[in-house]
């Protein structure tokens, strides 16, 4: 699970979520000539069934947005069936407010409660249509910087300059992007792609090279890339593991 892939409409999602939780530990209603302290959880039908429904839908977004890939339970999406059970728990708790029977009055816990499922229910809804909620969550660290030529580079993958297989013509660890080689070291040929690390400013999908609709990976902000190839206008890219595929959006990129 990748966090930096949660955007702001997720984190309304949460917040609201955390909402809901603790409104169901207040009052719920209060009588006129009676002294009461009955919240969700004295009715499990409540507690459990509806205002942790909400709680469980939230949950269901943001997993399915923290995946690498989208899942599906039954055939249906995760993220689709947890707006769904936002959106029933709003309307469930939007009728209890408005029908508390005789000589009741909705109190902080039924108030509160609704509030929050309503943006809850609203968040979920909106985040795929509004490109405000879609911003990242969390900003994407700023890269390292190049390592001057000659320099002892950090270990482990991911970063540019790190010890890595050499491909045909990849600039020399820590050496920045487009700078000359230095003497004695071979020339590449007029126009030939150099390898270069790179980072992506909002998560991508990763395709198969054979040109295959699905992806099978998903580039997170943050972290490096090698890109071994120019495919058209995508690029090949190498991710941690070692699997490598076409990154059709290239804009935006910021190179290492």
């Amino acid at each position: 699970m990748n966090i930096r892939s949660l955007n702001r409409g997720d984190g309304v999602v949460i917040g609201a979520a955390v909402l809901l939780f603790i409104a169901s530990f207040l009052t719920s209603y209060s009588v006129s000539g009676f002294s009461l302290d009955v919240n969700a959880w004295d009715s499990l039908g409540v507690g459990l069934g509806v205002y942790m429904g909400g709680v469980i839908g939230a949950a269901l977004i943001v997993v399915n947005r923290a995946l690498p890939q989208p899942r599906k339970v039954a055939g249906l999406d995760l993220g689709a069936l947890g707006t769904a059970f936002c959106v029933l728990v709003a309307w469930i708790l939007f009728w209890y407010l408005v029908d508390t029977g005789k000589n009741a009055s909705p109190a902080a816990g039924l108030i509160l409660g609704f509030i929050a499922a309503a943006v809850l229910a609203g968040a979920a809804i909106a985040t795929p249509l509004v490109p405000a909620l879609q911003a990242a969550l969390l900003p994407a660290p700023k890269p390292q910087a190049p390592q001057p030529y000659g320099a002892q580079p950090p270990g482990g993958y991911g970063y540019p300059g790190a010890q890595q297989p050499q491909y045909g013509g990849q600039p020399q660890p820590g050496q920045p992007y487009g700078a000359q080689p230095a003497q004695g070291q071979p020339q590449p040929a007029g126009g030939e792609f150099s390898p270069f690390w790179f980072a992506v400013p909002v998560p991508r999908p990763l395709f198969a090279e054979d040109g295959s609709p699905t992806p099978i990976a998903e580039l997170a902000p943050g972290t490096w890339y090698l890109a071994v190839e120019q495919r058209g206008p995508g690029l090949v890219a190498q991710t941690q593991d070692g699997r490598r595929g076409v990154l059709q959006d290239t804009s935006g990129i910021q190179r290492g």
